[in-house]
């Protein structure tokens, strides 16, 4: 007894094998976009032992090794710092004014800033850093 072949073309596709994909995707993206750090201004932050992490509204001011200066990612001068800074900070006073100064920064930038900002009312201040590496 002999069978007989039948070789016709599938008139249906399947398209589990095609979600099976997406859905891969999607996972893959949804993943990897959560590894952005800090979007904005590239500095390198001084290294710390004891790192605390900040969940509150804060103002950033950020110090580059150029000497720019930027208040919540838009660039400022240092004579108009207190202005903008004062703008920024009428909405709650006790905002948190975090610095986030390049490690080759000098100290007496930092302390600027500092002054600048407890001159409009800032009371509360935090410098960024990374934490160190093991050893």
């Amino acid at each position: 007894m002999m069978l007989k072949q039948e070789n016709k073309l599938l008139t249906i596709f399947s398209y589990s094998s095609l979600t099976d994909i997406v859905l891969l995707l999607l996972i893959f993206f949804l993943l990897t976009s959560s590894f952005v750090a800090q979007p904005g201004l590239k500095v390198e932050l001084p290294r710390a032992e004891a790192a605390e992490a900040l969940d509150e509204q804060r103002v950033v001011v950020t110090l580059t090794e150029k000497g720019d200066v930027y208040l919540n990612n838009k660039s400022v001068t240092m004579q108009t710092l207190g202005q903008h800074l004062s703008s920024a900070l009428q909405k709650a006073s006790d905002q948190v004014v975090v610095i986030n100064a390049d490690r080759n920064v000098s100290l007496q930038s930092t302390v600027q800033v500092i002054d600048i900002a407890k001159t409009v009312g800032a009371t509360r201040f935090m410098i960024a850093t990374e934490p160190a590496e093991a050893r």
